[in-house]
């Protein structure tokens, strides 16, 4: 006879971790199938045997009153096999195949408390992706200045180079600076019927309209 068991050891809650200290432990379903099976069987296999039939006669060994030859209580051929006869051994192979599965389900008794770390969890991945779109902002405007930068000065990765691509969707618009500076325009006269017209000279003017305006040349009135 064989005695076989099944344990079934429960393992503890599966434990998530979503960083800045946020752990949370969702139930636990464990789940064991199991196949068992034994044979046994004897080697070589003899259905049938032969069984002697040993001579047990005992007819000689002493005489009754009459002189006869009788039995003397031992057998007069020991060991002498008449014949033999086949006996079944009964012999079989033995099988035996077990299936089937063991199951345990484990939930904590709080469930307000895996709702709070659920909670804290989905803010604590709402703030890492944050700050990984944060650094990526941070590094495409660095890349965005300094390539601009470099492509001005007419400085740039030759088109073969693996960090070709680094400033590859780098634009630089033609851009045109004009230093603050100051226009002067010179005095002049001109006569008109004999009297002198001087323009008065601007220094330092402000006004665009006054730098740029034309001069206006007066025509002398002729008396009757």
């Amino acid at each position: 006879m064989t005695n076989q068991a099944i344990q079934v050891l429960q393992g503890p809650y599966i434990t998530n971790t979503y960083g800045g200290g946020i752990q949370c432990q969702g139930p636990t379903r464990n789940f064991t199938p199991y196949v068992t099976g034994s044979a046994s069987a004897s080697k070589p296999y003899e259905p049938y045997y032969n069984d002697p039939v040993y001579d047990i006669s005992d007819n000689e060994g002493a005489f009754n009153d009459d002189g006869d030859a009788i039995g003397d209580g031992i057998i007069d051929n020991p060991g002498r096999i008449l014949f033999h006869k086949k006996t079944r051994t009964g012999q079989k192979d033995n099988y035996s195949l077990g299936l089937g599965f063991s199951m345990t389900w484990s939930t904590p008794t709080d469930k307000s408390l895996q709702d709070l770390c659920k909670k804290a969890a989905t803010a604590q991945i709402e703030l890492n992706q944050q700050l990984a779109a944060n650094k990526r902002l941070d590094f495409e405007i660095a890349r965005l200045k300094n390539c601009g930068q470099l492509l001005k000065q007419g400085i740039s990765f030759h088109p073969k180079s693996p960090y070709y691509s680094v400033c590859a969707d780098v634009v630089v618009n033609s851009v045109t600076e004009i230093k603050p500076h100051v226009h002067s325009i010179p005095s002049s006269s001109s006569s008109v019927s004999g009297k002198q017209t001087v323009m008065p000279s601007l220094h330092g003017s402000s006004d665009a309209a006054l730098l740029g305006g034309p001069l206006q040349t007066l025509r002398p009135r002729v008396s009757p």
